[in-house]
C-alpha cells in the first residue's frame, strides 16, 4: 500500500505566542508536527501494517526548519519524506500550498492509495489545504475521521460530525483528515530516530515542480492578527437577586455587548 501523509510544522501549542506586527516571532519558539497531522502519521504507520507492507511517504511544504518534523515522521516509523522549501511560496495560503501539495503527489513514481491529513492546523485552524488538494487530484475524501480501515480496494472510515457519528465506504485511491481520537501516535524511539538520519529525504522548489509563481499566487492576505485582549478580573454584584439580575442585564448589554 503507497501511503502519502500531509504533515505541517506548527508553533508547539504550550509556547506563548508574542506577535512583530502581523507576524509571530519565531526567534527561540520551540516548533512541532501540527498534533492532528501526527494522528495523520501514526494512522498511515497502522495502514502499512495491517496491509503487511508498503510505503508511508511524509509530505511538507514551509521553510528549512519544517525539515525537523519531517525527521520527527521519519522517527515514528514513516519510509521517506520531501519537502518543498522555496522562498519565493512565503506567504502562501491554504490555496498556494494545495497546488504546490499536487504537484508532488504527481510526480510520485506511484500514486498513493491513501492520503492522510490532519483535520486543521493549529495556527491557522482554516482546514483546507487537504480537501483542496483532494478537490484538485480528484480524490473522494472523508474528514474529520475517528476510525479508519482498508479492506480490498475499500475504505471504511467513521467521521466526527458535531458530537454524533457518520461512517463512510469509499473506494481507493481516497483522502482522509485525522481528528483527535483516531489514535494514540507512538514516540520516536532512539533506533527510529538513529534510522531517520538514512531514509530518503527529498528537497524540492517550484523549478523541481514545473511551477512558476504565478500558478501558486496566493488568493487571499492577512490584513491583521492580534492576540486576544486580556482576560478581566471577575466582578461581585451586590444586592439582592433581583438587583443582581438587573445589574447583570444591565452589564451584558452596555458593556459585553451581548444582549
Amino acid at each position: 500500500m503507497n501511503i502519502v501523509v500531509l504533515v505541517k510544522q506548527t508553533f508547539d501549542t504550550e509556547e506563548r505566542v508574542v506577535l512583530s506586527g502581523n507576524e509571530a516571532v519565531e526567534d527561540g519558539a520551540k516548533f512541532v508536527i501540527n498534533p492532528y497531522d501526527e494522528y495523520a502519521v501514526e494512522q498511515g504507520l497502522l495502514l502499512r501494517e495491517a496491509a503487511g507492507g508498503g510505503t508511508v511517504t511524509v509530505v511538507s511544504v514551509g521553510p528549512a526548519r519544517a525539515a525537523e518534523a519531517l525527521r520527527t515522521a521519519l522517527a515514528m516509523g514513516a519510509d521517506e519524506a520531501a519537502l518543498v522549501d522555496d522562498e519565493r511560496l512565503a506567504g502562501a495560503d491554504e490555496y498556494a500550498v494545495s497546488r504546490v501539495l499536487a504537484a508532488v503527489l504527481s510526480s510520485l513514481g506511484a500514486a498513493p492509495d491513501v492520503v492522510l491529513g490532519g483535520n486543521f492546523s493549529v495556527d491557522n485552524g482554516a482546514g483546507q489545504v487537504a480537501v483542496r488538494l483532494a478537490a484538485l487530484l480528484g480524490l473522494p475524501h472523508v474528514a474529520s475521521v475517528t476510525a479508519l480501515s482498508v479492506d480490498g480496494g475499500v475504505a471504511r472510515a467513521v467521521r466526527d460530525a458535531e458530537g454524533d457519528a457518520e461512517t463512510y465506504e469509499v473506494p481507493l485511491p481516497a483522502l482522509f483528515t485525522a481528528q483527535q481520537g483516531l489514535n494514540e501516535p507512538r514516540y520516536p524511539t532512539l533506533p527510529g530516530i538513529l534510522k531517520a538520519k538514512k531514509k530518503p529525504f527529498r528537497t524540492l522548489t517550484l523549478d523541481d515542480l514545473g511551477l512558476a509563481p504565478d500558478d501558486v499566487a496566493p488568493k487571499t492576505a492577512r490584513v491583521g492578527l492580534a492576540l486576544p485582549p486580556a482576560r478581566a478580573a471577575g466582578r461581585l454584584l451586590a444586592g439582592d437577586p433581583a438587583s443582581q439580575a438587573a445589574e447583570l442585564a444591565r452589564l451584558l448589554r452596555e458593556e459585553a455587548k451581548a444582549l
